[in-house]
């Protein structure tokens, strides 16, 4: 099966060898670059919980002066591995779903215990702490990275990319549709895909795609992909 990965590489090594692994052919095209973004570091003893709707949101931030015992809470399965990873100890993780994110927040912090702080990036799908304030929350945020497209491919990756069309894409955020669909225009690519599987992180991403005439449109949770192998 020839299987394209869409992340920046740092992000797609683990699926790339693991895929090469079972025998199946990987292409990667990577669609953003992910550029931290200078901010104003906080007093983080103020918050008493903090929040991430991307892995990237804790890939960019110094956790050094962070209590890892903070109530902390992340979007998804990745997100919350890399919380792991920095060392926090009491995560609460909502399975890729924002809606359910702030759900999970209304149900186990009291707002009467103090404020949040919600890392981001520049760009959200989401007002989660404009919703979680309009409930009576004190939230600030804070932003230290930025999303830029990649619009620019090699010729010869278009060409042995049209040579062998994938069989399975994955795509991880709504920006990454938004870009993957600029370039599958920009290179003349729109209707190579009617014997392909589209596999989404969210149906706002797949939403963008819906103009592509797919074989299959899947939606997925980070952590699911070899999973998904044998769906198809």
């Amino acid at each position: 099966m020839h299987i394209l990965l869409t992340r920046p590489l740092d992000d797609s090594k683990d699926l790339i060898l693991r895929f090469t692994s079972l025998g199946h052919k990987v292409s990667h095209l990577p669609v953003i670059n992910v550029l931290p973004v200078q901010y104003q570091e906080p007093d983080y003893s103020q918050f008493k919980g903090i929040v991430f709707t991307s892995a990237n949101a804790i890939k960019n931030l110094n956790t050094s002066k962070i209590d890892k015992n903070i109530q902390c809470f992340c979007v998804g399965n990745s997100t919350e591995s890399i919380a792991k990873q920095s060392g926090f100890q009491n995560i609460f993780c909502a399975e890729g779903n924002v809606n359910n994110l702030k759900e999970i927040i209304l149900q186990n912090f009291d707002k009467k215990n103090g404020s949040l702080i919600y890392i981001s990036g520049e760009l959200i799908s989401f007002n989660l702490d404009k919703d979680l304030i309009s409930e009576g929350y004190s939230v600030t945020r804070i932003i230290n990275y930025s999303v830029k497209p990649i619009d620019t491919i090699r010729e010869e990756f278009i060409k042995d990319l049209k040579s062998l069309i994938p069989d399975m894409v994955f795509i991880y955020s709504e920006n990454s549709a938004k870009n993957f669909l600029n370039i599958l225009k920009k290179y003349d690519l729109e209707n190579e895909w009617m014997e392909t599987n589209l596999m989404c992180l969210g149906e706002r991403a797949s939403s963008i795609l819906n103009e592509i005439k797919w074989k299959k449109i899947f939606l997925f949770n980070p952590g699911e992909e070899e999973f998904l192998l044998y769906k198809i």
